[in-house]
């Protein structure tokens, strides 16, 4: 092959992942000492450097040694407007939401504020090694052009999409159902495949939605088959019985939104708690996917997401922060709570053996390549494939003492990465990477 001063390699512990460690055994790449060549924003090859060194022969050489290059982290489930309202105290989620949830998204009904908050998430992303995100913005629309705007100045590839509902909420917040098509409509046509960014159709739980909003969706997504899509999906017991009384004569939850034509293979269901296994079934059988968000549903007391439960039936899984419901913005966090969930469910299981962990390997996929799939946007990112967009971060295993001490006595690549995802943070993402850019 012809090379050029073009080309990047960066040099390091390569760790990338092509399948799922739940189901295959060679399900990742890892190179000790690797390399990651990169050009004109693109992955090039990845691969052992001493194997790829003298088939770039003119790459420039950016010596990571020592330190783990791995995809960008990335955040299935996330609302960006409610950065301020983080760590409120006390509530539950129907509760919590109408106390300080929906107040604070009112602010960014003001342009100023709405363009503050939106640069100041995405910087806060970049910083903790988050390069892509499923992000709902308010009810308003000033809020989601904000949010495009900041990522189309980064060239951050996200999807994201306004909010709406129409009952168990105040008047001011609410989208009547006669709105609802050409309110999505006009942000549709504004924001989706443009640049790197899709708009996502955000209807925002079935416990706030009327049929008739629900209808209204339904009538979108016929002249929008091939929109992204992302809705909250049982995430405690309360808003499960005020589905019940909304759609009588639907049995669940997850039939409420198959019955309106919302299950399709690029809807993103956040938190997926309290489901049965035909609910897990149709999910998988529709090709849509499930956001594990195990911050937010401790701090709320909403449960336990079960996936052992998912993986039985196939479900495509992706790890999300549901930020500020959710406690940290940080992935490596939010995968070290995430083994927790796995392992507090021992505590509530007649046979605790039964209950399996959640294992390094797969966290990590469930953060990039998993996550990618479950945004269907595994043909861009998640992997160091040839042709895919070069969004990767650079993480330092000895970025405080505890973890260096820690980190020195890994005995492979998967006992390294969970001492990441149990004691790391923002100070151990060094890199950040966007289309090959350093911004971090």
């Amino acid at each position: 092959m012809t090379t050029t001063n073009q080309i990047t390699g960066y040099r390091g512990n390569v760790l990338h992942f092509t399948e799922n460690p739940a189901f295959f055994e060679n399900a990742y790449k890892y190179h000790e000492d690797g390399v990651l060549y990169v050009q004109d924003g693109k992955v090039v090859e990845a691969g052992d450097y001493s194997t790829l060194k003298t088939k770039y022969t003119n790459a420039n050489i950016v010596d990571h040694s020592g330190y783990l290059i791995t995809p960008g982290l990335m955040d299935s489930h996330v609302h960006y407007p409610q950065m301020e309202m983080v760590g409120s105290y006390g509530e539950q989620l129907v509760q919590w939401l109408q106390k300080y949830t929906i107040p604070t998204e009112r602010k960014l009904n003001d342009p100023v504020y709405a363009r503050e908050i939106a640069n100041l998430y995405l910087d806060e992303l970049i910083k903790h090694g988050t390069t892509t995100a499923a992000i709902y913005a308010s009810i308003n629309p000033v809020s989601a052009d904000a949010i495009f705007e900041a990522a189309k100045a980064r060239n951050m590839r996200i999807i994201a999409g306004s909010a709406y509902m129409d009952v168990n909420t105040p008047e001011y917040a609410c989208l009547p159902p006669e709105e609802v098509y050409e309110f999505n409509k006009t942000l549709i046509e504004r924001w989706n495949r443009k640049g790197r960014m899709n708009y996502a159709v955000s209807p925002r739980s079935a416990y706030l939605l009327s049929p008739a909003e629900m209808e209204a969706t339904a009538e979108l997504l016929r002249d929008y088959p091939d929109i992204h899509i992302q809705v909250h999906l049982a995430e405690n017991k309360e808003s499960g019985g005020m589905v019940e009384e909304l759609f009588p004569g639907i049995s669940t939850y997850t039939e409420v939104y198959d019955h309106y034509g919302l299950i399709t293979p690029k809807t993103i269901m956040g938190h997926c708690i309290w489901l049965n296994d035909d609910e897990f079934e149709l999910i998988a059988k529709r090709g849509a996917s499930c956001a594990f968000l195990p911050t937010s549903n401790l701090f709320l007391g909403s449960g336990l997401f079960n996936l052992q439960k998912a993986n039985n039936h196939h479900a495509t899984v992706g790890m999300g922060t549901d930020y500020a419901a959710g406690t940290t913005l940080s992935m490596l966090k939010t995968m070290g709570e995430a083994y927790k969930v796995t392992q507090l469910r021992k505590a509530f299981a007649d046979n605790p053996k039964s209950v399996t962990p959640l294992s390094p390997l797969e966290n990590y996929y469930l953060t990039t390549l998993g996550a990618a799939r479950a945004m269907s946007l595994d043909d861009h990112i998640g992997s160091f494939k040839a042709g895919m967009e070069a969004d990767f971060i650079v993480l330092d295993p000895n970025a405080t003492s505890d973890m260096a001490i820690r980190s020195k006595q890994s005995e492979n690549i998967s006992d390294l990465v969970f001492a990441l995802q149990i004691m790391g943070d923002d100070r151990a993402v060094k890199h950040t990477y966007i289309m090959g850019k350093k911004m971090k």
